[in-house]
């Protein structure tokens, strides 16, 4: 079985709360965390053998000092798969929110993103194989343990991912600092699909033929771009805003 190793005391907190099988947990001993307390007795409730170690052992093993005296070591971050993810969606009964990234290749942002949809009460989140980042301890540490609590999806080809989403009833809105049409312009109450580009080059042209609708973030001052993972939360709440409105 494959391993990796997580760290922090959210997404260790997270994992243990989850489904994937856990090995060990190494702690710190001179870690002043209250929240330790609690994760120790997940740990017992799981049976997970404890390991004391110094902060430095577990930099080391870690490869970072950020690990907040803690590190777990488990199997392999699950993917869903896409008819999973569709399923869990119909299954809630609730209009569909899923968010597509299309390249984003920093672990930072990508675990910054998946913290937002989970945050949004998005239905899940989906990455490409290839030149993408891909689930791992960084992104996990980034997402502050919301990758245990949302479905995430890898597809091999995301053209096809989202023609089976406008199969499933989704309209798919593309960001784009180029488009003409602003994001407060638009309906979102329905099915939607946000999809976001890469840094630095957006959505690829033959992602952006994909969408039924490329929309822009309106922007003051003299910066003409967001960041990726900060474009995908403006998006992502805005829907939000409108579901609550409607509820209202």
């Amino acid at each position: 079985m494959k391993e990796e190793l997580l760290y922090g005391i959210n997404p260790v907190m997270e994992a243990l709360r989850g489904k994937r099988r856990a090995f060990e947990l190494f702690v710190s001993r001179d870690s002043q965390d209250r929240r330790l307390e609690k994760l120790l007795a997940l740990a017992a409730e799981r049976d997970v053998p404890v390991r004391n170690r110094d902060k430095r052992d577990i930099s080391r093993l870690c490869g970072t000092d950020h690990h907040q005296g803690v590190a777990l070591r488990l199997e392999v971050f699950p993917y869903a798969d896409l008819p999973e993810l569709i399923s869990g969606w119909r299954n809630s009964g609730d209009p569909g929110l899923i968010l597509v990234l299309d390249g984003v290749q920093d672990p930072h942002n990508l675990g910054a993103l998946i913290r937002s949809a989970a945050c949004a009460g998005a239905h899940g989140v989906i990455i490409p194989k290839d030149r993408a980042a891909r689930v791992n301890s960084t992104v996990e540490k980034s997402a502050a343990g919301a990758a245990e609590t949302i479905a995430i999806a890898q597809v091999t080809n995301l053209s096809q991912a989202l023609d089976e989403l406008k199969d499933a009833g989704f309209w798919i809105y593309g960001t784009s600092d180029r488009a003409d049409s602003s994001l407060y312009e638009q309906d979102l109450r329905g099915n939607v699909v946000i999809v976001v580009g890469g840094e630095g080059e957006g959505i690829r042209p033959l992602t952006g033929k994909k969408c039924d609708f490329l929309i822009s973030i309106p922007l003051q001052g003299g910066v003409s771009s967001l960041n990726a993972s900060v474009a995908g939360g403006v998006v992502l709440f805005e829907a939000v805003r409108q579901r609550l409105s409607v509820r209202t």
